[in-house]
């Protein structure tokens, strides 16, 4: 958000900026995020070609997609880089082998956890790799010209709930037929894509983990950029996604922290779940870091996220179950890691 805030102190009367030395050290870190926007769609533009150039289609999925429609296009804090390839999960790791951006011969559970005597170092890494590819995307373990980069074969991770995320799924891969390739020298989906895959992931981060203001003022600008046409059509597909209620919090969270206009949301807030969120967004930022209780040890942390799952089942309790159920997945599938590698807890390998 530091962008942001300087663009908007650079617009305060004289009498009402910060001191000086304050305004120095934010005018230099506003000025490196400029910089890596730049790198950013650099980096964006040169994989587009080289995935073009092997016949493939692209998309950059939030990110760079959103920076472009701010009203100052470097001032929005960039962080990696996620481009969706078309071709599928095998296809799209195929091609990253190919393509030497990933291991030729990707490490097999079967390999890691029966080979003998090597190096822990060697396992760590072997164990990261394995973990390295997820139900939707690539984590290259080696980052483009300093930039890290994930690759999506699907065009979401989607809901937990396997009926709402195949509806959900099928509508966005459909509107990736849309892309448009934008002067930054890469493609972008549809609006519609957009909002309907960032309130998802919106969703999703929120009842895990936690989001962040960036995240909330990208969906602020998303909608300030949609056409009424795009709002209304996603308006009537909420229920069918699974993302209502979450939807309606959202809606209360931007009009009061935003200003958001009424004619320009995309379902009546509901203040009682915008509150909540709300708390949550500053308790716990992105990804919940800022949360004390993520910082526990294993057991308390176990015990506290248990707790706090139970505070969003009024928000999706369908989705709330199917994650339940995809943990102890993870958990069960996890475990010749967790032997290999004597250690209980693995969240810094993920």
């Amino acid at each position: 958000m530091v962008g942001i805030a300087y663009a908007g102190i650079c617009k305060l009367p004289k009498d009402r900026q910060p001191p000086l030395d304050l305004a120095f050290q934010w005018a230099s870190e506003a000025e490196t995020v400029r910089g890596h926007n730049r790198m950013v769609n650099r980096e964006a533009a040169n994989l587009t070609e080289l995935f073009k150039a092997q016949g493939r289609r692209t998309a950059i999925l939030k990110g760079a997609a959103n920076a472009r429609l701010y009203p100052d296009a470097f001032i929005r804090q960039c962080g990696d880089i996620d481009i969706w390839v078309d071709g599928g999960r095998e296809s799209v790791v195929a091609l990253l082998q190919d393509l030497g951006i990933m291991p030729a011969e990707p490490v097999t559970m079967g390999r890691f956890f029966f080979s003998r005597n090597r190096p822990y170092d060697e396992l760590y890494a072997e164990a990261k790799e394995i973990l390295s590819v997820s139900g939707h995307h690539v984590h290259l373990t080696h980052s483009m010209n300093g930039i890290e980069v994930e690759v999506h074969f699907k065009p979401s991770s989607g809901n937990q709930n396997p009926i709402t995320n195949k509806r959900l799924q099928r509508y966005l891969t459909a509107e990736l037929e849309n892309v448009e390739l934008v002067p930054e020298g890469f493609c972008v989906p549809s609006l519609k894509f957009a909002l309907v895959m960032q309130l998802s992931h919106i969703q999703r981060h929120f009842l895990a983990s936690g989001v962040g203001l960036k995240q909330i003022v990208d969906y602020f600008v998303l909608l300030q950029n949609a056409p009424d046409s795009d709002r209304k059509e996603i308006a009537g597909l909420l229920q069918k996604f699974g993302l209502y209620r979450s939807c309606e919090a959202l809606m209360w969270v931007l009009g009061q922290t935003l200003g958001l206009e009424s004619e320009r949301m995309l379902c009546p807030p509901n203040e009682k779940l915008g509150m909540r969120m709300l708390k949550q967004i500053l308790l716990g930022g992105n990804f919940g870091f800022y949360e004390k209780g993520v910082h526990l040890s294993m057991l308390p942390r176990w015990f506290f996220k248990r707790k706090r799952e139970r505070r969003f089942w009024v928000f999706a309790p369908s989705e709330i179950f199917w994650m339940k159920a995809a943990y102890w997945k993870r958990t069960i599938r996890s475990i010749p890691i967790r032997i290999k590698l004597r250690k209980l807890s693995i969240r810094d390998l993920v």
